[in-house]
């Protein structure tokens, strides 16, 4: 089956809504080549409508202005767009469509879609919230960012349950951002104090 997989920037305290102000200082070299790769994973970008207006209202015309960063937005425009929301939309960027149905049920199909490479999800806090509730982001991506945001909308909402992930990779750049792969794995057992004493300091 297809991979999901989200990737986002986020600071050292998980604020996931991007502030240019902290965000633009850390982008090197390292930080662009993460991008590519993860781009690499899909052939199909699934993002909710905030994401989709902020993309397709600069991406076709960097394509278009034939820069720098010319050939990632051909190939952001190549991909095929799936678009989360509730309202009806008129698309201007090509290759963009929106979900049908249910999002849990139109994720699921297309992950089973054995056309599908992959399934990337860019930003899109809401979507990757509801997504890792129903148990279907296999990897979470995320570069972290040197910086204490201290405000903005954070990837990790408030819930009773936690999630647990086991680490596939980890690379820190010299900027000081780290870039950590998380896919989902069991809750572990049940330990207490009385488990791990043996594991305490001995001291000096």
């Amino acid at each position: 089956m297809a991979k999901v997989i989200s990737t986002l920037f986020i600071s050292a305290d998980g604020v996931a809504e991007i502030d240019p102000d902290w965000h633009f200082p850390y982008f090197d070299e390292n930080m662009g080549r993460a991008v590519g790769e993860d781009y690499d994973t899909a052939d199909v970008m699934l993002i909710g409508r905030e994401t989709y207006d902020s993309f397709a209202g600069a991406w076709p015309d960097r394509e278009a202005a034939g820069g720098e960063d010319a050939v990632f937005a051909k190939q952001l425009g190549d991909m095929r767009k799936v678009v989360v929301s509730r309202q009806q939309l008129d698309f201007t960027w090509r290759n963009s469509e929106l979900i049908k149905g249910d999002l849990l049920d139109a994720i699921r199909a297309l992950k089973a879609d054995a056309g599908s490479k992959g399934i990337l999800i860019p930003g899109s806090i809401s979507v990757v919230q509801q997504l890792l509730a129903a148990g279907l982001v296999d990897e979470l991506r995320l570069l972290v960012h040197p910086v204490a945001a201290r405000k903005g909308r954070r990837l990790f909402d408030d819930g009773d349950t936690p999630y647990h992930f086991r680490v596939t990779a980890t690379e820190a750049f010299p900027t000081g951002v780290i870039r950590v792969i998380y896919a989902p794995t069991a809750t572990p057992g049940k330990v207490e104090y009385a488990d791990v004493t043996d594991q305490v300091p001995s001291g000096s």
